[in-house]
């Protein structure tokens, strides 16, 4: 009975260190030394903006699928060519002169990067871009920081 409980505690140990591996090669960064993508991130930040394209219950108003992909490869792209995630999403805003919320068909975009002067500027620039052209009074933005790795 001593053996038997001896094996089955020997055994149970090799089972065990084989679940405890290492990472296999494509669980780590691959992207190292390309600089728009790093394996390992320091001052990184992730915003999202969230654009307003039009009522939530009435599709045929508001900012079309096509003209929101134009203003995307015309004033967000160019500014952040190294990548960005667009997700359609629903919300509801109120307004300073509006009683109750709106509801809206809505587009977040998340786009993570080096905290820079410059990058916050060209963050800026796309909030402006889109009051401009929408007439909106709003384009929320939240920056939080970010842990990055390729």
């Amino acid at each position: 009975m001593k053996i038997r409980h001896s094996l089955s505690a020997a055994l149970l140990a090799l089972l065990l260190s084989a679940c405890a591996t290492t990472p296999s090669p494509s669980a780590i960064a691959t992207l190292q030394g390309d600089a728009g993508h790093p394996a390992q991130t320091q001052g990184w930040v992730d915003t999202r903006l969230y654009f307003g394209l039009g009522p939530a219950d009435q599709p045929g108003k508001g900012i079309s699928e096509t003209a929101w992909r134009d203003f995307l490869d015309k004033q967000v792209t160019p500014r952040f060519p190294d990548g960005l995630s667009v997700l359609d999403v629903y919300g509801q805003w109120q307004g300073k002169q509006e009683t109750k919320p709106e509801r809206l068909h809505s587009k977040l975009l998340v786009i993570d990067y080096p905290d820079t002067p410059e990058n916050r500027s060209r963050i800026e620039a796309i909030r402006a871009a889109w009051k401009q052209r929408t007439g909106d009074q709003s384009v929320l933005r939240v920056t939080q920081p970010a842990d990055v790795s390729f």
